[in-house]
């Protein structure tokens, strides 16, 4: 007589099924995705190599530091909201003909200050703006 013991049958893990739903997860995900389109975009800012800055009888300077405080011409405002900006500007532009606006904006100043200063400048109804940069060289 013959005894034989049986072994467990060893365990076996197909796994082209599991292939075959990763790769149907997959494809639903790639297809159903929708990109970001800031992905596509890859700015390099200028330096700008200009003249040095003259000073013009018209030019009204509101300058930006970097923790969001203004002054007008070297005056600084006591607000930090459009509305002290405007008055500042209506002020600072009365006795002037045509008058430019020059934003002199601190490299770390938050694009929402300078924001303020555009819709301060819309708002008087001043359409000449434009924006001083750093001379030559890398910016800080």
């Amino acid at each position: 007589m013959k005894f034989h013991r049986s072994s467990a049958p060893e365990p076996e893990i197909n796994l082209i099924p599991f292939i075959d739903v990763l790769l149907v997860v997959l494809i639903f995900l790639m297809l159903s995705t929708t990109y970001s389109k800031f992905t596509e975009l890859q700015l390099n800012l200028p330096v700008a190599d200009a003249s040095p800055q003259k000073d013009r009888p018209g030019e009204v300077v509101v300058s930006i530091t970097s923790d969001g405080r203004f002054s007008i011409n070297r005056t600084p405002i006591p607000g930090r909201d459009v509305m002290a900006l405007s008055q500042g500007l209506a002020q600072a532009t009365q006795a002037i003909d045509n008058p430019m606006v020059v934003v002199s904006a601190d490299a770390q100043a938050s694009h929402q200050s300078v924001m303020l200063v555009m819709e301060a400048a819309r708002r008087n109804g001043l359409v000449q703006l434009t924006f001083a940069a750093q001379q030559g060289g890398k910016p800080d």
